[in-house]
Parts: C-alpha cells; structure tokens; sequence
C-alpha cells in the first residue's frame, strides 16, 4: 500500500513520519527503511531502522532513477517490508507534476514486492488532483 501524508511546510510531517517509522519497526517482521534528503535529525528514529539520506546519492536527479534506487534497495534485502520516504519533494529534482506518475510506480513496487510505502509531501491534497488515490491511503 502506498501511504501519503500531506500538508504545509512546518506541519509536523517529519516527526509523523518517524514517529509512524518507529511504530512500524516494532510491529513487523521485515525491515524498515527511512528515506530523507540530509542527515539532520535522525536521532529519534530507532536504531534498528535503516536511515538513507538522499545527499549521499547525488546522481539521483529523475523520479525514474528513484524508482531504480528503490528497486536496488529492495533486491539487496528482500526482507524490506516498509519504506518512508520523507519530503519527497525535496528528492531527486521531483516536483508536483512528477508524482502522481511516481505514486503509481510505487503501486507496481507494491503489488510486485509487498513493500509498504509511506510518503510525505509539502503539498495539499488539492495539488495532487491529478494522482489516482486507489491503493492509497492519505494518513491525514
């Protein structure tokens, strides 16, 4: 399942997000990963999830190589079971128009691999008119 979290900028989707991480690493099996664009304020997230920080990979520049980045992730561990991607817009040089064809990329990684995904955006729901919510969840 594809999972949003929208809202302004300084909403508190950051912490959502961890805290929604940390939730999850206790409850599965599987792995979690938690995907951001530096590596500021990675302390509250629990030790045992994996933190990908997004400066690290700077020839990631299109959602398409995103796609491949996650891909990769997982065929190196197939144990992933949940993967958040936090700030998305601040990845990889992906706007507003780019999602809702990122959104359904993730879907295919969904139903192919059984990953979770949870994504927050600086975005209202009213910008993402063009993204077809099926399979998704909006967690605000």
């Amino acid at each position: 399942m594809v999972n949003l979290l929208t809202g302004p900028k300084g909403s508190g989707k950051t912490q959502q997000m961890i805290e929604l991480a940390n939730q999850q690493a206790k409850a599965c099996n599987g792995n979690v990963v938690f995907i951001k664009n530096s590596h500021r304020d990675t302390r509250s997230v629990a030790f045992d999830i994996r933190v990908v920080c997004m400066d690290d990979y700077p020839v990631i520049t299109n959602i398409d190589e995103y796609i491949c980045f996650l891909y990769g992730m997982y065929s190196a561990n197939h144990d992933v079971e949940c993967i958040f991607i936090d700030g998305l817009l601040k990845h990889a040089n992906i706007n507003l128009e780019d999602v809702p064809e990122f959104v359904e990329k993730l879907k295919k990684i969904t139903s192919q691999c059984g990953v979770d995904f949870y994504v927050s955006l600086s975005a209202s729901k009213d910008d993402l008119k063009d993204v077809d919510f099926t399979d998704c969840a909006l967690l605000n």
